[in-house]
């Protein structure tokens, strides 16, 4: 793998030097003052992203999985029932979280491709008259299949049917990459990494709690010692962690969380929009289609790319990074084989993207699939020429 080029899975995704060098910082007494003001830009800049007034906000020496476990070990006890669609591998893991935990999760299946069903949910929290469910999970954009689901209508849904349910969002590959609303969704967990819109390497797990959860984390029984957020609330009075915390990460965070803030997230997020509607006009071109269902579902981090029937699509991802010296991601669960993703997501720029595609292209050609060369670049670069730079 060459790192000359850029990478094009959905995360870790590429540094900007300036990051890059700021999570090596000399070592610093992480008990003085001077971790103070690495500590609370960063819990100030991570709210704001969110587009929250009052989000709790905790970051963690872990990744995203260790967030979904922060999310569930502070605020439920064993056998509390939990809402959730499993509709890609990632919905799937965070089920799985839940049940390794001893909770009852009630799972709606859902194709792989389709968003989340806030219908069904209503009808279900509606039929709940003795508020069994404790909590309703929701993926905001399920990674492995490219599909981003309406949060704002999981909320709706719970208000409709009256239900008090606590909401939990993996915003793990959209938030700081694609609108996320934790205030105005009435969000009261939202998990993400480091690793994705952040552009930092793996390494830290970031949540935003509301106050409901605050309150329910104060008679959970589930077991909790280093992911306690009592403890790290207490740590930060301080000015500090309760254990030795990840400087380095924490200085990039907060250049990262500065830069995105001084781009301006409306134009964060357009950025993003703009490169993926230029994958999506070269997969079209392709003659190819994406997994997710239809437009009102499509991610503008992650494309999931469907290859023709009886073609193994991972030989895509493994031709480019032995002939290329690129990196796509592989299908996962009920897609494996059957697509290829492209992450556009993190620090890429029209530019990048079509060298993306570019590669993509060769690769398939090489490999003997009817695409014709160009095709797909012709048609990303028509769309980058003709709309305009945020």
């Amino acid at each position: 793998m060459s790192q000359q080029n850029p990478v094009f899975i959905p995360g870790p995704t590429n540094m900007p030097e300036e990051v890059r060098k700021a999570c090596y910082v000399p070592t610093i007494d992480h008990r003085s003052p001077a971790f103070a003001k690495i500590l609370h830009p960063c819990l100030a800049n991570v709210r704001k992203i969110l587009k929250s007034d009052k989000a709790h906000v905790f970051i963690y020496p872990s990744t995203g999985t260790g967030g979904w476990e922060t999310a569930i070990s502070n605020t439920l006890s064993a056998g509390d029932k939990v809402l959730a669609a499993r509709n890609g591998m990632f919905s799937h893991r965070w089920i799985d979280m839940c049940q390794r935990h001893g909770l009852n999760v009630e799972i709606v299946e859902t194709p792989w491709g389709q968003g989340l069903p806030a219908d069904r949910y209503e009808e279900i929290l509606a039929a709940d008259k003795g508020h069994q469910i404790k909590v309703v999970l929701a993926t905001h954009n399920e990674t492995a299949t490219g599909v981003k689901s309406d949060i704002a209508a999981v909320r709706r849904a719970l208000d409709a049917a009256k239900h008090p349910a606590l909401l939990f969002v993996d915003g793990v590959s959209s938030i700081a990459s694609m609108d996320f609303r934790f205030d105005e969704w009435g969000v009261d967990i939202a998990v993400t990494g480091s690793q994705k819109g952040f552009m930092l390497p793996v390494g830290l797990a970031i949540l935003g709690f509301s106050d409901k959860a605050i309150e329910a984390s104060k008679t959970a029984k589930l077991p909790r010692t280093f992911f306690d957020i009592a403890d790290m609330t207490k740590g930060y009075a301080a000015n500090a962690f309760p254990y030795t915390p990840p400087v380095g990460l924490m200085n990039g965070l907060k250049l990262s969380s500065e830069m995105i803030l001084e781009e301006g997230l409306e134009n964060v997020f357009a950025r993003h929009h703009r490169i993926a509607e230029g994958v999506r006009r070269a997969v079209h071109a392709w003659g190819l289609n994406l997994c997710a269902a239809g437009p009102e579902v499509y991610s503008d981090t992650i494309s999931a790319i469907r290859t023709p029937g009886g073609f193994n699509a991972t030989q895509i991802v493994t031709h480019a990074a032995s002939k290329y010296g690129v990196a796509f991601g592989v299908g996962l669960g009920e897609v494996a084989g059957k697509v290829f993703r492209i992450g556009h997501l993190g620090m890429l720029t029209d530019v990048l993207a079509l060298s993306g595609i570019a590669t993509a292209e060769m690769c398939m050609v090489d490999l003997g699939l009817d695409i014709k060369l160009g095709a797909g670049v012709a048609a990303a670069q028509d769309y980058y020429r003709n709309t305009t730079t945020a």
